[in-house]
């Protein structure tokens, strides 16, 4: 038990800014096993979210609450995988040697490209809350892809191998054991299912028919994401010679970003 709760801890602390007070020594042992709660770390991040939209729809119009929304947010994760979706924006787009792209992402500054892709992304992730702000029901659904895209880094981390042998972040996880990758979808699966419950007790007084679109999102937005993720990460992959540590917070932002597009699609459909 207390190995666990080292391990959940380790991963509150690594993937946001949650006030886990707990001196850590993060070997890779404990990172691989902290993979297991990151699911968990989603909807935590989620649920805070879910408040903050609900609070500041409360007393915004709905642009500003989104953007209220998504500065909680951003702060939740400190930026970690904003900075790995600029730097990886930065080496990708450049279009250079595998060599060359590497060294573009151990690079501390941040190029034209990734400045200019981190900001369509915070666009497009303001644009989309903004159809959820003033909707308690679609914002707790807006908790989804946060579980997902976070279980998805530990698909990357245990089945792509790291682009640069023995350095950087992604080589701290070494070879994640298959059982806690089969842990840590329990958890995403397990995550998921308590989210639903949630949901479906709030918007009791709705016919069921009323909430057929609903179960429809909960099982079409994981697989879509897995999907498209599975693409982009083969891809990535392929160019650098495996991923990295940025390569993961990207996945994590451009998945969080689909996940919300999807909802926004089927529930818009179903309307």
């Amino acid at each position: 038990m207390k190995d666990e709760v080292k391990a959940a801890a380790a991963a509150f602390q690594f993937l946001s800014r949650f006030p886990v007070k707990m001196n850590l020594d993060f070997t890779p042992e404990l990172m691989q096993r902290s993979t297991v709660y990151y699911p968990l770390v989603g909807i935590c991040i989620g649920l805070i979210l879910w408040v903050a939209g609900i609070v500041s729809g409360l007393v915004l119009p709905s642009l500003p609450a989104s953007i209220v929304t998504l500065v909680v947010w951003v702060w939740l994760t400190g930026g970690l995988h904003l900075d790995g979706w600029m730097d990886s924006a930065d080496a990708l787009l450049s279009y250079r040697s595998r060599e060359r792209m590497l060294e573009i992402m151990k690079d501390s500054r941040v190029g034209a490209m990734g400045v200019i892709a981190c900001v369509l992304l915070l666009m497009l992730k303001a644009s989309l809350l903004v159809s959820f702000i003033h909707q308690p029901i679609m914002m707790g659904m807006a908790i989804l892809p946060l579980i997902w895209s976070r279980f998805f880094m530990v698909y990357t981390i245990s089945r792509y191998p790291s682009a640069r042998a023995g350095e950087g972040l992604a080589a701290m996880f070494g070879t994640i054991p298959t059982r806690f990758f089969n842990q840590s979808l329990g958890w995403a699966i397990g995550m998921s299912m308590v989210l639903l419950s949630m949901i479906s007790i709030i918007n009791h007084s709705t016919s069921a028919v009323a909430q057929v679109p609903v179960l429809i999102a909960f099982i079409i937005v994981p697989i879509v994401m897995w999907a498209i993720g599975r693409l982009a990460a083969d891809r990535m992959s392929t160019r650098l010679g495996g991923l990295t540590g940025d390569t993961y917070g990207a996945l994590n932002e451009g998945l969080e970003t689909l996940g919300l597009l999807m909802l926004t699609m089927v529930l818009h459909i179903a309307s």
